[in-house]
Formats: C-alpha cells, structure tokens, sequence
C-alpha cells in the first residue's frame, strides 16, 4: 500500500484529505507541525508528502529543503496563497506540483495520481534502457531481445551491464577484468574477449542499425548504439 504523508496544521483540511485518500486505498500519515514532519518523514519512508507551506515550527520551504537534500519522493505543496512567484519559489526548490487552497478532495487524490504515475515512470526509465529491440533492466538484471529472454551466465551478464549502462564509452580488457573478474584475478585478458564472444552470440538477432558491442583496435570495447 502506499504511503502518503499529509503535513497540514488545519486539521479540518488534514483530515478531509485524508479520508479521500484513504478511500482510494492509500495509507495516510498525517502531522501538524512542522517540527514533527521531518521525524515523521523519516521514519515512515512515504511515498509522497502533501506538504503546507505555513506550518509552526518548521515552515514548508524549509521542510522541502530537508526533504530534498536526502530524497527523490515527490512532493506536492499546499498553500493559500496564489502568487506566481510563491509557486515558482515552490517548484525550485523540488516541489513536483503545487495546489491553492481552497481545494475539493477529489482534485488531490487526481494530483496524488498524476504525480506518483510520473514519479514511477521517471523511475523505471532510469533503471530501464531499451535500445531498438534490446531492453535491459539494471535493476532485475533481465535482458530482452524482441521481446524474449537472453540467458546469460552471471559474468556474461555482469560484463554487458557494465558496458550497457554506459553506451558509447570505450573500455579496456583491463579494466573489464579489474571491474568484473576482480582485482585478484591473474589470468589471461583473454577472458574478456570469450565473455564479449558468447554476448555477441546470445545478441546476433539484435540489428547493427540499434546497436553492437564494437572492438575498438588497440583500445578494447565499446557498447555502441546510435540513440541512448
């Protein structure tokens, strides 16, 4: 369930939000104060923060600051007031959307929605690449071409991470071995060139329009695709 975390001192507002939230099966935190907000966000790890901005102890600016300096959870700042330039202040400072009040219930559940529908597909694109027919995941360790899943051995695989997560870079055969085999290794380089053999082997449907692992003379390999 996910967890959204209202800091609003009008406890009226706070839990009228709250019961629109919850009805759409959302976990609610709700604090009054700015003081408890950061302790608060701390501990449970929410998955978004409808954050007020005029809050006793710790304004909002302040608790956006906070929260920003040690996370990416999306925030959405509640204020009376509708100057352009507060808002702008707002979404400088991090804020992912802004809402003036007065408000109905229903239009922060649709904002709640909209933010974290972006949030997750920001994210998923970060650890996610998909190049033409070639999708890998960094995060599942899954690798699929047309759609079908390449099985790879773990150092296969851990060799065309690295080199994925970084197109168009040049790296040596030693450091692939330093970075993959280990620093301890002492055997030939030419374990690289038999891992890069059995990856071009388990890619050889995947088009050289989108892309290939190149061998760079004299240099060693390159993850070379024409769109990153």
């Amino acid at each position: 369930m996910r967890k959204v975390l209202i800091v609003e001192d009008e406890i009226a507002i706070a839990r009228v939000i709250a019961a629109y939230l919850q009805k759409e099966q959302y976990e609610v935190i709700t604090v009054h104060n700015g003081a408890e907000a950061t302790e608060v966000f701390d501990r449970v790890q929410p998955h978004l923060v409808l954050l007020d901005v005029h809050l006793p102890g710790m304004d909002g600016w302040e608790i956006l600051t906070y929260i920003r300096d040690k996370s990416v959870c999306p925030v959405i700042m509640l204020t009376a007031l509708s100057e352009t330039e507060k808002k702008l202040t707002g979404l400088n400072l991090g804020a992912d959307d802004y809402m003036t009040k007065p408000f109905v219930g229903a239009e922060v559940v649709a904002r709640v929605n909209a933010v974290l529908r972006r949030f997750s597909n920001v994210m998923e694109r970060r650890h996610v690449r998909q190049y033409g027919s070639l999708k890998i995941d960094f995060q599942s360790h899954d690798v699929y071409l047309n759609g079908a899943k390449v099985v790879l051995t773990p150092r296969d695989l851990s060799v065309l991470m690295l080199l994925a997560e970084n197109p168009n870079q040049v790296f040596t055969r030693e450091h692939l071995l330093d970075t993959v085999w280990g620093m301890d290794y002492d055997g030939s380089d030419r374990a690289v060139d038999l891992v890069v053999k059995r990856i071009r082997k388990a890619l050889e449907n995947w088009p050289t329009s989108e892309g290939e692992i190149r061998t760079m003379h004299r240099m060693g390999y390159q993850f070379h695709v024409h769109d990153k």
